[in-house]
């Protein structure tokens, strides 16, 4: 029990030292993006891709956000991966999608990416190639948020409140987070099926 109390400590830790404007400047990003008529492509590995597929389906669904996972299709990906390499997989997929400055990158990464040490190398190319074309960048992110909050326009780092699970927290907020977003009055556009449900419409 006393590893359980201490993680939701944690957890109730992180609520109260979140950026709460930097979730607001990525709800601006959104609806501009809307607006404008452009894309949202959302990053992830791992953890992050799961996620990335998960907020795909709620930002097309309930947002009415044209929405891709750069993931989702395993084909496209080990192809990309076995021609060009993994660090520039996503940057591939990317051009072939005509990435333009109309789009936005969403991303989700425990590190954020770091070309120096040669962490997801592929997400952070991503993000400079987003950055060279002057696409929205924004990203939820753990530890100092590499090179994902270093050119995002908004972007969410969790607070780190225990090296040991600085993973296991990121993830947990990445969700919170986008969930957060999908359900934001300036954003939603489509009726959640079971609040529907309750409120009988």
């Amino acid at each position: 029990m006393e590893f359980i109390r201490q993680y939701v400590s944690e957890m109730q830790e992180i609520l109260e030292q979140l950026d709460l404007s930097a979730i607001e400047r990525m709800a601006d990003q959104l609806v501009q993006v809307r607006e404008r008529g452009g894309r949202a492509f959302f990053l992830g590995v791992g953890g992050g891709a799961g996620h990335a597929s998960h907020a795909v389906c709620d930002f097309r669904k309930l947002a009415g956000i044209e929405s891709y996972a750069v993931t989702d299709n395993v084909s496209e990906l080990t192809a990309q991966t076995n021609d060009n390499g993994w660090e520039y997989a996503f940057v591939n997929w990317l051009q072939e999608s005509r990435l333009n400055e109309k789009d936005l990158l969403f991303v989700f990464s425990v590190g954020g990416g770091n070309l120096e040490y040669n962490i997801s190398a592929n997400i952070s190319r991503a993000v400079q190639y987003g950055r060279e074309l002057g696409c929205s960048i924004v990203g939820v992110v753990g530890r100092d948020g590499g090179d994902t909050a270093r050119a995002s326009d908004a972007c969410v780092i969790v607070p780190v409140v225990n090296d040991s699970t600085i993973t296991p927290h990121t993830e947990s907020f990445q969700a919170v987070v986008w969930h957060l977003l999908v359900a934001h009055p300036r954003i939603r556009q489509s009726a959640m099926k079971w609040e529907g449900v309750l409120t009988g419409r």
